[in-house]
């Protein structure tokens, strides 16, 4: 069966979002294009990471002598994206692996999402081409927008305890650092 490949070369909107309570939030990496619309979930670390990243190729393109594009330092203020994930939020996959690149003929940083692979027998042949890609394009001051907006996304969860540094619910947790007084 031949891949469905969701591709998004110019999306009207690309970002990520929640939907759930802090410590039980499920986080989508969501694309519109006019009509179209396709939201993966992803997990927390997985939203971290790809902000970062994002962020990482855009400054390492900064720096770069031979990039002739200019890349914003800041999320420029027209691309500011604070308005929740639309509705509803149909998850078309859980996600498994994504790459991250750069194309420069389009001047466009490109995100390859694919699905999570269920575990197989040892001796499975394993599939060669995954059910479904999501395949993003998106220019470099959305994708500085879009990094932004992702890790305040990642990092507006539950607080930090200080003592033993894991989260903490609203109701309190059981702190491993208390137990070294």
């Amino acid at each position: 069966m031949p891949t469905i490949v969701h591709e998004f070369a110019w999306p009207d909107r690309v970002v990520v979002g929640t939907v759930g309570r802090p410590g039980s939030r499920t986080f989508y990496l969501q694309v519109r294009a006019g009509d179209r619309l396709v939201s993966v979930a992803l997990e927390k670390e997985q939203s971290a990471l790809l902000g970062e990243k994002v962020d990482e190729i855009l400054d390492e393109l900064m720096a770069s002598e031979d990039n002739p594009v200019t890349i914003p330092t800041e999320t420029p203020v027209e691309l500011v994206d604070n308005d929740p994930l639309e509705l509803p939020v149909e998850e078309r996959f859980r996600t498994g692996a994504m790459t991250l690149g750069w194309d420069p003929t389009t001047a466009q940083v490109v995100i390859e999402v694919y699905p999570l692979v269920d575990e197989v027998e040892e001796f499975e042949p394993l599939e060669s081409e995954p059910d479904e890609v999501l395949l993003v394009r998106i220019p470099v001051g959305t994708a500085r927008a879009f990094a932004k907006r992702t890790l305040e996304i990642v990092g507006a969860g539950r607080r930090i305890c200080p003592l033993c540094g894991q989260p903490m619910d609203p109701d309190g947790h059981d702190c491993a650092g208390l137990d070294s007084f």
